[in-house]
């Protein structure tokens, strides 16, 4: 059942990186509950990806860098970095989080994200995919 939260989650690189959007009825469900910088909310799919599209406009080249993972079958949760260049200074720019999900029928359904600071980033290597161990 893992491997299903693993190809979940190799769409949703392939949305955050690559900006296949059409990728996310796939991997989110009707309604997605955040808790997150903006507090606990449910979104819906839509309005997610409306959120989704705007930190790509508002941070080109924002990128997931992921240290670290674990799936089960309805349970993921990452360790991980957003990199991006600052769009006035070209200088890269990080915040370092962790990030736990819960799926249900193949897809996103709730999520809890804690973030540290801008300029925090994990120490060790990053993987080189987000569902690819390091080693």
């Amino acid at each position: 059942m893992a491997d299903n939260v693993r190809a979940l989650f190799d769409r949703w690189e392939r949305v955050w990186h690559e900006g296949q959007y059409d990728l996310i009825p796939d991997c989110v469900g009707p309604h997605y509950i955040r808790h997150d910088e903006k507090g606990d909310r449910s979104v819906t799919r839509d309005e997610y990806a409306a959120e989704l599209r705007a930190v790509h406009t508002d941070r080109p080249g924002i990128r997931v860098v992921v240290y670290d993972h674990s799936f089960t079958s309805d349970r993921a949760w990452f360790r991980f970095t957003f990199v991006w260049p600052d769009q006035t200074t070209g200088e890269t720019r990080s915040r370092a989080g962790m990030q736990a999900y819960r799926i249900e029928d193949g897809k996103l359904a709730e999520t809890w994200i804690t973030m540290l600071g801008l300029g925090a980033c994990w120490a060790d290597e990053p993987q080189e995919r987000w569902t690819l161990r390091k080693g």
